[in-house]
């Protein structure tokens, strides 16, 4: 694990967040510029994988992992109901290179996009 980029210095606690959940291998929190009133961040402790193609190839049970923990997570924080969104390259919008899902909820907006 390296701590190149924002997500890796969260993961190494040289920036300090507060953690919704964490298992042996993936952290969530909120995010700091959300886009919906529960914007929660769920990323890999490892940043082997920029984005989610590259971890669906090199580790399909941490991928699902992070649907689980996106699942439980809408659970508590909303009804239930979310919307999972991974940006995968430049082009469609990832700006931090350490794959990380957006789990949002509540008072979504038709045709909403949201980057990083």
């Amino acid at each position: 694990m390296t701590a190149e980029t924002v997500f890796g210095k969260i993961v190494s606690g040289e920036i300090p967040v507060e953690f919704l959940a964490e298992t042996d291998r993936v952290v969530a929190f909120n995010d700091m510029h959300p886009q919906a009133p529960v914007h929660i961040l769920v990323i890999p402790k490892t940043s082997a994988y920029a984005n989610v193609a590259e971890l669906a190839a090199g580790d399909p049970d941490l991928l699902a992992e992070i649907v689980q923990v996106s699942r439980e997570l809408a659970e508590r924080f909303a009804d239930g109901d979310f919307r999972l969104i991974f940006n995968n390259g430049a082009n469609a919008g990832q700006t931090v290179f350490h794959v990380h899902a957006h789990v949002l909820a509540g008072g979504l907006e038709e045709g909403s996009l949201v980057g990083s």
